[in-house]
C-alpha cells in the first residue's frame, strides 16, 4: 500500500511538473555580461514582466529584456513605456523610427542599430537616408517631416539644446505634443542602447557590425 501512495505521489509530482513547463511562455533570450536567464529562474516580478512583454505587440524577448529583468518593476514599467512610443506615438512609424535609428547611432548601438534599420526601411525611409545617418552625415534630399524630425533630434542629441529654428520647424509639422514624444522616444532608446552596450548584447547569428566610428 505504501508503494502504491509513494508511486501515486511521484506521478502526480510528475504530472504537476508537466503542466507547469507547459504552461511556461516559450521564449530565449541572449545575453553576454548578464546572464541569459530560463523561467525556471525567474522570480514572479520577472515572469510578471516576461508574460507582459510577449503579450505585447512586440512579442519576442529580443533586445534589452535580459538586462531589464534584473530590476523587474523597473523593467516593466519602462517596456511598458517603450511600447507606447514605439506603437502609438503621435509621430508617424516611419519618423519615429527615423527618431530611434538617430539616437542608435548617437550610442553606436550595434544590435539597435541592426534592428530598427530594418524596421526603418519596413516603414518607408530610404537606404540612402539611412546610410547617411549610419555615416554621421546629415542626408540629402529629405522630405520637410523627414528634415523636421532629423534637425530636432540630432540637435538635441549632439548639442543638447535645439535652436528656435528646429524648434519651430518640428512644432509646424508635429505640434507640440510631437515635440514631446520626439523625446519620449529617444528617451526609452537612451535606456535601451544604454542596456545593450553595457550588456555587450549579442548580434544575431552570422550577423556583422554595421555601425563604423565618426567623428561628430
Amino acid at each position: 500500500m505504501r508503494r502504491n501512495f509513494a508511486a501515486l505521489g511521484l506521478i502526480t509530482l510528475l504530472g504537476v511538473a508537466t503542466a507547469v513547463a507547459a504552461d511556461a511562455p516559450q521564449f530565449k533570450l541572449r545575453g553576454d555580461r548578464f546572464k541569459p536567464l530560463t523561467w525556471d529562474e525567474m522570480t514572479p516580478a520577472q515572469r510578471s514582466m516576461t508574460e507582459n512583454v510577449l503579450a505585447g505587440k512586440r512579442g519576442s524577448m529580443n533586445g534589452p529584456y535580459n538586462v531589464l529583468l534584473r530590476s523587474p518593476e523597473m523593467g516593466d514599467l519602462a517596456q511598458k513605456f517603450g511600447a507606447f512610443m514605439r506603437y502609438d506615438s503621435s509621430i508617424p512609424h516611419k519618423l519615429n523610427e527615423l527618431a530611434i535609428l538617430i539616437t542608435g547611432r548617437f550610442w553606436s548601438s550595434q544590435y539597435e542599430w541592426s534592428a530598427h534599420h530594418k524596421y526603418g526601411l519596413a516603414a518607408g525611409l530610404s537606404p540612402a537616408l539611412i546610410d547617411a545617418v549610419a555615416a554621421g552625415k546629415r542626408p540629402a534630399d529629405m522630405q520637410p517631416d523627414e528634415a523636421a524630425v532629423y534637425d530636432f533630434c540630432h540637435e538635441l542629441l549632439y548639442t543638447r539644446a535645439v535652436s528656435d529654428a528646429a524648434f519651430a520647424a518640428a512644432k509646424d509639422k508635429f505640434g507640440e505634443r510631437g515635440i514631446v514624444d520626439l523625446i519620449g522616444v529617444m528617451g526609452y532608446y537612451h535606456i535601451v542602447s544604454m542596456a545593450l552596450n553595457t550588456d555587450r548584447y549579442p548580434l544575431p547569428d552570422g550577423a556583422k557590425p554595421e555601425l563604423q566610428a565618426v567623428k561628430e
